[in-house]
This record gives C-alpha cells, sequence and structure tokens, in this order.
C-alpha cells in the first residue's frame, strides 16, 4: 500500500485568529492512541476549547475534542483527555519561556495530516481587548469593499 503523501486537514480553529494576534506559530506531532487516528480519518475533531500547557517541562494538549471512535471497544480513548505534544527541545523551551509572559497563550490553529502524520499547527498568542477585534473587522471590511469596487471597475463594458 503506497504511503500518503501531501496535507490533509482535519480541523481549523476559525475563532483563534479573531481573538487572539497571532505573533508566532510552530508545527508539532501528537502522541495518540489508535481509536483517535481512526476517529481522526474520519474528519472528525474540534480545536474550539483547546490550549497548550506546560507540565513537568513537556508541552501538552488539552481541551480538544476527538469524538470517541464509533466502531470502538473497550479500548476507546476519552474524548477530552490532555495529548502530549512532539517538537524539539529549543521549540519547546521556547514557546514555554515565551508563553509564561503576561497575556500570553498557546493554542491549537489546525489539525491535518501530514504524510500519513497527525500534525498541529501550535500558535503563540495574546489575547485582544473588544476594541482590537472590531478594529480588525473593520479592516476586513474595508478590504473587501476596495477588492469589490476593484473587480468591477476591471469589467469591460457590457455591449449593448
Amino acid at each position: 500500500m503506497p504511503k500518503e503523501q501531501g496535507n490533509k486537514v482535519i480541523a481549523n480553529n476559525k475563532k483563534a485568529r479573531h481573538d487572539y494576534l497571532i505573533e508566532d506559530t510552530v508545527e508539532a506531532g501528537l502522541v495518540l492512541m489508535g481509536t483517535e487516528v481512526k476517529s481522526l480519518r474520519m474528519g472528525r475533531a474540534s480545536l474550539v476549547d483547546g490550549y497548550a500547557t506546560d507540565y513537568n517541562g513537556e508541552l501538552w494538549l488539552e481541551g480538544v475534542h476527538i469524538p470517541e471512535y464509533l466502531q470502538g471497544t473497550w479500548t476507546n480513548h476519552s474524548a477530552r483527555r490532555r495529548r502530549k505534544l512532539l517538537m524539539h527541545r529549543h521549540e519547546m523551551d521556547k514557546l514555554i519561556r515565551k508563553s509564561q509572559e503576561s497575556g500570553h497563550t498557546l493554542i491549537p490553529l489546525s489539525l491535518y495530516f501530514k504524510d500519513g502524520k497527525v500534525k498541529v499547527e501550535i500558535a503563540l498568542a495574546k489575547g485582544k481587548k473588544q476594541y482590537d477585534k472590531r478594529q480588525s473587522l473593520k479592516e476586513r471590511q474595508d478590504r473587501r469593499e476596495t477588492e469589490r469596487a476593484m473587480s468591477v471597475r476591471r469589467q469591460p463594458p457590457v455591449a449593448r
């Protein structure tokens, strides 16, 4: 059987980019049970309440919901269990050090398969204030209106 190639996105955390100012991103592996991988292959996961924490000098992903595998038996996994993140020691130390600064946290942005292995994109983020969220929404709306006006202007005139 040929090995899987490329990326296949399982879940995205769309709300994260709205609620947080993303400063740095890192790709990490995950330690998973077999039933979790099978559940992920079915495309079922939620990153909405997820975050990463430092526990005994290692990073752990918490709050990520991977539902139980439907055909699983007594060996099935807990849906919201703590999962260990796999990355180089220097990357881990850097993220732990930066996340301990005031207002910073580690959040998952996306969960995907990369060449058959489950990877998670972790971001070092700082929470936005309410006025920052309104400002980014306004900027997005202005950019859309500008693009809309430019696309109307580029279209050739209609012959009548």
